[in-house]
């Protein structure tokens, strides 16, 4: 039994480098031609890495010729499939801008943007590369407004910014929280701003009245006129948009305190 396993144990191990000592010896063989068969067909096969490998070795010999597109796609590719998605985003854009007239790049030119789309992360952390799929599908449909992606890019920026929305509607509430009021009503401002079609437009100008009224409760009386007519300002801002809001009755009850607080202080 132990000789048997033993055997099997031999015949992987003499498979495995087998393999390895084909692909080494293909790798240093300085065959040019050679080393671009077995990259195609490890490519093929799904064995990317070592396609991206081979492939590195022959873009020099290959330049401005035929096969050098093909290569140069591919290669970008590699690097798509083994989840290397900066360099992909790379190396698809070089493609795109070195083969203008390649009826490939359309594709490579959504595949760049879609590959740092790969990388745009939860909305709780830094969405530097959400901006960077955006700005890019944002090209792509302007280069291409007749292509079939162009739904697809559009639902993709969709996505991104309705996550960029909400990291950015969080961090406004966090700033609530923890009562650094001026920060919490500028960035519910720039909520507003960024994206006018927000679904959260209603809760958005119900949560600066809120923050403006315990603002202006939390200030000293020298300062309280000018930060009752704020909070007076947005609470009428918000029932002349939403009368019928669940959240009018206490929008309502803001209005009311802080009018009849602002006359006492104006007849004193």
């Amino acid at each position: 039994m132990q000789y048997s396993i033993k055997l099997s144990l031999l015949f992987l191990a003499l498979a495995f480098f087998g393999c390895r000592s084909e692909f080494e010896t293909i790798r240093t063989s300085n065959d040019p031609a050679l080393i671009l068969q077995r990259a195609n067909a490890y490519y093929e096969a799904g064995e990317y890495q070592r396609a991206q490998t081979l492939y590195e070795l022959v873009i020099a010999p290959y330049r401005g010729q035929a096969e050098a597109e093909q290569i140069a796609y591919r290669y970008a590719y590699t690097y798509y499939y083994t989840e290397q998605y900066v360099l992909a985003s790379y190396y698809f854009k070089n493609f795109a801008t070195t083969y203008g007239g390649s009826p490939l790049r359309e594709e490579a030119d959504f595949m760049s943007a879609y590959s740092n789309y790969q990388l745009s992360p939860t909305y709780r952390l830094d969405q530097s590369y959400s901006v960077k799929a955006i700005e890019g599908f944002e090209e792509f449909a302007n280069r291409y407004p007749d292509s079939e992606r162009v739904a697809e890019a559009n639902r993709l920026i969709d996505e991104m910014r309705a996550k960029m929305e909400l990291k950015d509607f969080e961090s406004a509430k966090l700033y609530m929280d923890i009562e650094r009021y001026e920060s919490a009503l500028t960035s519910f401002e720039n909520v507003l701003k960024d994206y006018p079609e927000t679904q959260r437009a209603e809760e958005i100008r119900y949560l600066m009245a809120r923050v403006q009224y315990e603002y202006t409760l939390r200030s000293f009386r020298a300062r309280k006129p000018e930060r009752l007519r704020a909070t007076i300002k947005l609470a009428e801002n918000f029932l002349n948009r939403y009368p019928d809001s669940n959240y009018a009755e206490e929008v309502r009850n803001y209005l009311e305190k802080s009018t009849a607080e602002l006359k006492e202080l104006e007849n004193v």
